[in-house]
């Protein structure tokens, strides 16, 4: 999937995170800034490379603000961003779980 417009998804709350995609030219760039960083930078980042790659996403900008959300509530909020951002939203939801 190719990401074509800008979409958000998700809050600044506690326990939660926002999620902006923009279209971006032949690379996929994560952008994760988390108060938790320090703990779970790499789990966050795991798990959004996780979630890009079942969701076939190859390139786009991916900024994740992340005030300590949980790993279900990261896929959930970057689904939804990059289902608002692509065209053409053809998905294997089984390949998602």
């Amino acid at each position: 999937m190719k990401i074509i417009k800008e979409a958000l998804a998700g809050t600044v709350e506690s326990s939660d995170l926002m999620v902006k995609v923009a279209p971006a030219n032949g690379e996929l760039d994560i952008v994760i800034r988390s108060e938790v960083y320090k703990q779970f930078g790499e789990q966050i980042h795991q798990v959004v490379k996780e979630t890009l790659q079942k969701m076939d996403v190859i390139e786009g900008l991916i900024v994740v603000e992340d005030k300590g959300a949980l790993d279900c509530v990261i896929r959930a909020r970057l689904q939804s961003a990059v289902l608002r951002a692509v065209d053409d939203a053809r998905l294997n939801w089984e390949a998602l779980q």
